[in-house]
């Protein structure tokens, strides 16, 4: 299977905290050599949204703007599984959320392929 898998959405109140986990493939993993994976989500009515995103062999991560300080992206090599820790949610969180596969470009940057069906996540005030 080459598409991610996503899972752990749900309903939360806000302030409450909760985790997503994305299981992908050794086959896609080995597919690249600079494997990364991302996190993205769309919320109705609003254009779809970058999260962040991790390098898989080195593990390094970058987030947007909007998720800094809140939202924590890792992943375990072992279980071939990307996470996503959300903690502080606010209602404006709620949204469909995604995991992504693809690589880092040479010259920089993250290239996604494959994506996952999406998990729900609704935070209730």
């Amino acid at each position: 299977q080459v598409q991610p898998v996503e899972s752990g959405g749900g309903l939360v109140q806000a302030g409450g905290s909760l985790r997503l986990s994305c299981a992908t493939s050794p086959r896609t993993v080995s597919t690249y050599a600079t494997y990364a994976m991302g996190w993205f989500r769309q919320a109705p009515g609003k254009e779809h949204e970058s999260i962040g995103g991790i390098s898989w062999r080195s593990g390094s991560t970058y987030y947007a703007d909007s998720a800094k300080g809140r939202f924590t992206i890792s992943r375990d090599n072992a279980k071939n599984t990307l996470y996503l820790q959300m903690n502080s949610l606010k209602p404006e969180d709620t949204a469909v959320y995604y995991c992504a596969a693809g690589r880092v470009r040479t010259g920089g940057g993250y290239e996604y392929d494959y994506w996952g069906q999406g998990t729900q996540v609704t935070v209730s005030s």
